[in-house]
């Protein structure tokens, strides 16, 4: 697997990471404990260094299933996670104040089965505690050893630029890919001003850009596509033809629709590292070859103007989640 540095960092990672969140968590075909270390486990022998998890997924089942996959091979592998949001009365509520963040810290530390963290992300921002209070917050960590970089989830360019002129931001999470390209209009030529990486979460779309998901496909209860816009019937038989272009790149480069997808990304900037997850392995590797891809100058001029000419129809997220991004 090639590697790529995170910003102006220092912290090497695999060019390719793995999103952990599904394993158990977000969607209807989730694995036990077992079946999770395992996978976890095989890739890493396939190459990725680079691990997401956080701290409300599960809650903290997640964090649980990484710390103990992970635990043996503490020191090859690059763990980030998030605090920032709790559950209140059977809702998430964000929640950065100093004594939160301390206390989330703690409890990702133990249930990582870790004495620091690589990467500590607000998950997202909290507009009851000022960003500068959190990066404060987060200078402190660092000069105790508890975490080495931190970085923000889905923020604005005003907070990251308040954050990072606090405490330099490693990276910033966002969705990225091709069926969302709003962090193009001012996400990355901010992060690329101020030296800071982008972690694409949902490259593949929420498993859209595989080709896997037709226009009448249904999901199982618990599943959080269940309430994505993107999903309903109408507005996945109007993005098919997103898919048709993918299939055709596809077939000339003796790929996938899903490595293209993530080929694109990686040829956007050699700063940006993709994270998508999976709950089987011939998937997790199929994407992780995507790294060796080169898709040259003429291959992304012509899928970005055959984008030019597609309409992404649906929103990403209901409008309540939506209320909780780019702050």
């Amino acid at each position: 697997m090639k590697k790529r540095i995170l910003g102006k960092s220092g912290l090497e990672v695999s060019a390719i990471g793995f999103g952990c969140m599904g394993l158990n968590y977000a969607y209807a075909n989730t694995l036990n404990k077992q079946e999770g270390i395992s996978l976890l486990k095989a890739t890493y022998d396939n190459g990725v260094t680079f691990f997401d998890t956080a701290e409300i997924y599960g809650p903290y089942t997640n964090e649980e299933l990484v710390g103990e996959a992970l635990s043996p091979i503490r020191d090859k592998v690059v763990i980030a996670t998030k605090f920032g949001i709790k559950l209140e009365d059977g809702k998430q509520i964000q929640d950065s104040n100093p004594a939160h963040i301390r206390k989330s810290v703690e409890g990702s530390l133990k249930r990582l089965k870790t004495d620091y963290i690589d990467l500590y992300y607000q998950h997202r921002v909290d507009v009851n505690t000022p960003i500068e209070e959190v990066a404060e917050t987060i200078k402190l960590l660092i000069k105790e050893g508890k975490i080495k970089h931190w970085g923000l989830s889905e923020a604005g360019v005003e907070t990251i630029r308040r954050a990072h002129a606090v405490q330099p931001v490693t990276a910033v999470e966002s969705e990225y890919s091709l069926w969302w390209r709003k962090p193009e209009e001012q996400l990355i030529p901010t992060l690329e001003e101020l030296g800071i990486a982008l972690v694409p979460f949902s490259p593949l779309g929420k498993g859209f850009l595989t080709g896997k998901i037709k226009k009448n496909a249904t999901f199982e209860k618990g599943d959080f596509r269940n309430i994505v816009p993107r999903f309903t019937t109408k507005n996945l038989e109007a993005n098919q033809k997103l898919i048709d272009l993918l299939e055709q790149v596809a077939q000339e480069k003796n790929a996938t629709p899903a490595q293209i997808s993530l080929a694109w990304l990686l040829a956007q900037k050699p700063w940006i590292v993709p994270i998508p997850g999976t709950t089987k392995e011939d998937r997790m590797k199929e994407n992780n070859n995507a790294a060796e891809i080169q898709l040259s100058a003429d291959n992304l001029h012509n899928i970005n103007a055959a984008l030019s000419k597609i309409k992404i129809e649906g929103e990403r997220y209901p409008k309540e989640l939506e209320k909780r991004t780019g702050l």
